[in-house]
This record gives structure tokens, C-alpha cells and sequence, in this order.
């Protein structure tokens, strides 16, 4: 029988551990300060890794009570590697709880403005725990890209800019097959036999489509761009396209294309060679696409940029109307200074 101070004691101690073990269990021990916070664990973290990549996020309040509840739950033997959103409030269970379930945040990635495979590798990298090397490599790995059938000259149309949503441990063959799926799944039916009535290939369709976009912001004058070009495809003339050359030449600060541009030896200079370049000049966007596949019918073999620089363009027939045209647009330039 227990004397009444050690009862005391000993009631005292039962009560005050069920009070600790509750707040370790229940009690809220994150803030984040209402802002999205995310926890990275590594591919192959040890448990240490993990819970230090947690702690660093700053948002835990009581590491101690965070360390010994994961004891508890056996987190040190299920440490799951994935991008984890830790939410406002989340007591010590619920945090550990989707830890050791693997119940990651997807990433919402997303791509555009982007002309080089290298700007592409280094846009992936950053939302994916793939590097930036291992994806540049299988983006120059000739073999591996014709297994997806596309080859170094013509990847970036394989990438059709909208959001995706993946998972942040997606390896680099995993988005690249990724891709494809959605790659294949753009390319419906009615996209494949417009691009065939066309007498384009898919790349083809992905190459044009590319000019076309470097040439125009305006949405609303992309098919008729289009039609230009096709109709000097058709015709068999040069496509004469000066977003080309600038890519050939390699520098995008350039404003205004010189002849000493335009002598520039490279088959991406489509004053020199005829058709269409080896690939795209940029990752062309769906309304891109889309205008090459629906072009504007019309007569138009020249067009060049409007003189009042609103983005859009003047187009026309015959070449004494186009070099009217040009010369305004060109003293337009001069008048503003720009000359190179």
C-alpha cells in the first residue's frame, strides 16, 4: 500500500507524462507563418538527413517532441524520399504521419520561352530532383532519343508547353516518357491528318510552328504568318525567315538583321537553304502548332513588322509592296536608334 506522499508523487508523474505525451502526439508544433512551405527528401536520405531537411525548413516549433514522435512511429525505418507541403498547424503525428506515407505535393511544371535543349535540361532541373546533367545528357543521347523518335535537332518538340503536374522524384527517363505520353496524346487524330493534308511531318509541323511564334506575339495573326510561309514552301521559294538566322548566328540580343547576318553559313539560315530548318528554333506553344495546322488561306508571300512596333505585321503580295513595306519599318528603326 502506498503511503499518501508517494501516492501523491506518483499520481503527480502520471499526470504530467500523460500531459507531455499528449502534447507530443496532439499538440500543434508547426508554424509556418501561413506561407506554402515544402521539405525536400533526397533519393536515399538516411533518417538524419530527413529530419534535418524538415528542421531546416524552420517551421517546426519543438524538435525534441518532433524527433521522439518519429521514434514512436517507426519513421527512421520508412524515410521516403519526395517534395512534402507542410501545413499551417500540423501537430507532430500528422507531420511524421505523411512523411513516412510518401503522400508528396506534386509540382506544377510548367515551360516556355525557351529555344536551346540546355535552357530546356536547366527549366526541368528545377522543378525535379533529376539534374540538370542527367537530363542534358539524355537530351544529346542520340540512340535513347530514337527510341522516343525524335533525334538532337528536333527534341524540344517533343516538350508541349502547358502545366503538367509530376512528382518532384520523377527521374529524367521517367519525364522524358512522360512527355511522350503527353506528346501523344496532343497529337490527336484530327492534329495527324491536318499536319498530313499539309504534307508535313509532326516535327515539321513543330519546326514551322516555332518560326511562326518567334515571328509573332499576336495569337490572332499566327495563321496567317503561317500561311505565308506555306505558301513560299509550297512555291518552293526560300522561307527567308530572320527569327532563323538569328538562332543560327547564336545571338538572341539581336534587334535588327545585317546583311554580314544573313551571310552567316548555317543550316538554320533560310536565306541560304530552302524548306525548312533541321529543327525547331524555339519550344513552339499550342496556339503555334495549331495556326500552322489551321492556316489562313490567302496570297501573301512577304510580310514584315509594322512601323508603329504594335507587334503586328504588314503583309503583301508582290515584292515592290513588300520593299514599301520594309522601308518604312526600316526608317522606323533608324529613327529609334536601332541598328544592330
Amino acid at each position: 500500500m502506498l503511503v499518501p506522499g508517494l501516492a501523491v508523487l506518483f499520481l503527480f508523474l502520471f499526470v504530467s507524462f500523460s500531459y507531455y505525451a499528449y502534447q507530443i502526439v496532439y499538440t500543434a508544433n508547426v508554424d509556418t507563418k501561413e506561407q506554402d512551405t515544402f521539405v525536400l527528401i533526397p533519393t536515399g536520405a538516411t533518417y538524419e538527413e530527413a529530419m534535418d531537411s524538415v528542421e531546416a525548413t524552420g517551421v517546426v516549433i519543438d524538435r525534441l517532441s518532433l524527433r521522439f514522435m518519429s521514434k514512436l512511429m517507426d519513421y527512421d525505418e520508412l524515410v521516403k524520399p519526395g517534395r512534402y507541403q507542410i501545413q499551417h498547424g500540423w501537430n507532430n503525428r500528422q507531420l511524421i504521419g505523411a512523411l513516412r506515407l510518401g503522400k508528396q505535393t506534386p509540382v506544377n511544371l510548367t515551360f516556355n520561352n525557351i529555344r536551346l535543349r540546355s535552357q530546356l535540361a536547366e527549366k526541368l532541373a528545377a522543378n525535379v530532383e533529376a539534374s540538370e546533367e542527367e537530363l542534358d545528357s539524355l537530351l544529346n543521347d542520340e540512340a535513347y532519343l530514337s527510341s522516343l523518335g525524335f533525334d538532337t535537332t528536333n527534341i524540344v518538340s517533343l516538350f508541349i508547353p502547358n502545366t503538367y503536374e509530376v512528382y518532384w522524384t520523377t527521374s529524367a527517363p521517367e519525364l522524358l516518357e512522360r512527355m511522350k505520353t503527353e506528346y501523344d496524346r496532343f497529337w490527336t487524330a484530327e492534329r495527324k491528318a491536318k499536319a498530313e493534308k499539309l504534307g508535313l511531318s509532326q516535327q515539321q509541323v513543330s519546326t514551322l510552328a516555332s518560326i511562326v511564334q518567334a515571328e509573332t506575339i499576336k495569337n490572332d495573326e499566327k495563321p496567317r504568318v503561317a500561311g505565308v510561309y506555306l505558301n513560299r514552301l509550297e512555291k518552293g521559294m526560300l522561307l527567308q525567315a530572320d527569327p532563323t538566322v538569328v538562332f543560327g548566328v547564336g545571338d538572341f540580343t539581336i534587334r535588327r538583321v545585317l546583311n554580314t547576318h544573313l551571310r552567316h553559313d548555317s543550316p538554320y539560315n533560310t536565306y541560304m537553304y530552302k524548306g525548312l530548318p533541321p529543327g525547331p528554333i524555339n519550344v513552339p506553344n499550342i496556339s503555334s502548332i495549331d495556326a500552322v495546322l489551321n492556316p489562313e488561306q490567302h496570297q501573301y508571300i512577304y510580310f514584315c513588322a509594322k512601323e508603329d512596333f504594335s507587334g503586328y505585321h504588314s503583309f503583301a503580295v508582290t515584292q515592290s509592296e513588300h520593299l514599301a513595306n520594309a522601308r518604312r519599318y526600316q526608317r522606323a528603326l533608324s529613327a529609334r536608334n536601332i541598328m544592330k
